[in-house]
């Protein structure tokens, strides 16, 4: 396919697209950087291999899975035209992204109960890097939330339809991908000791 034809708005639908795609692919290496210093890091003498995450990261995990769900039947929902499902959908999505960074410092907590600290005299370095990378990702989820509360204002001013859906999928393409991020950071960090 030629990346040159079409009509204005099918080249900038593409370059759009193109420039998320770019833009998760360099999170996608940050965050391969991360996890693999995290299994090198693992044969230090001072490395816990018996801790346990904490339930709420469990939680979170649950979640946002239910976030994407949302988020996909808020698009189905505009797909057929349905205004106030869709707005329903796309709160409901807000909402359980909040609950997810809730979950996530409840389980900074529960470290911090444990006596780990990211940093100082009560630090482990397992446990700075468990806070570095969901630190990270809960960045990338507020960002994602930032999406999410445009993409809601822009569908109250009904700039989203069936055939005009734009800025919604690019939305849900970052939504998606920051979800099955923390699943594989979720498994990653339960199963890698």
């Amino acid at each position: 396919m030629d990346l040159t034809q079409g009509t204005p708005q099918e080249k900038n639908s593409r370059a759009k697209k193109m420039m998320l795609w770019f833009g998760i692919i360099s999170l996608i290496m940050s965050f391969a950087g991360w996890t693999s210093a995290f299994v090198v890091s693992s044969s230090r003498p001072d490395w816990l291999k018996d801790f346990v995450l904490p339930n709420a990261f469990i939680v979170s995990t649950v979640v946002i899975i239910l976030s994407s769900l949302t988020f996909i039947l808020a698009k189905r929902a505009l797909k057929n035209g349905n205004h106030k499902a869709t707005s329903l959908w796309l709160i409901a999505t807000l909402i359980l992204g909040v609950i997810f960074i809730f979950n996530q410092f409840s389980g900074f907590q529960q470290i911090i109960d444990l006596g780990y600290n990211f940093t100082g005299p009560t630090s482990n370095v397992t446990m700075s890097y468990i806070y570095l990378i969901a630190i990270v990702h809960i960045l990338h989820v507020v960002v994602g939330l930032f999406c999410v509360l445009v993409v809601i204002y822009n569908h109250f001013k009904q700039k989203y339809t069936p055939t005009n859906m734009l800025g919604f999928e690019l939305a849900g393409t970052f939504w998606h991908f920051i979800d099955i991020l923390w699943v594989y950071l979720f498994l990653f960090l339960y199963f890698v000791r």
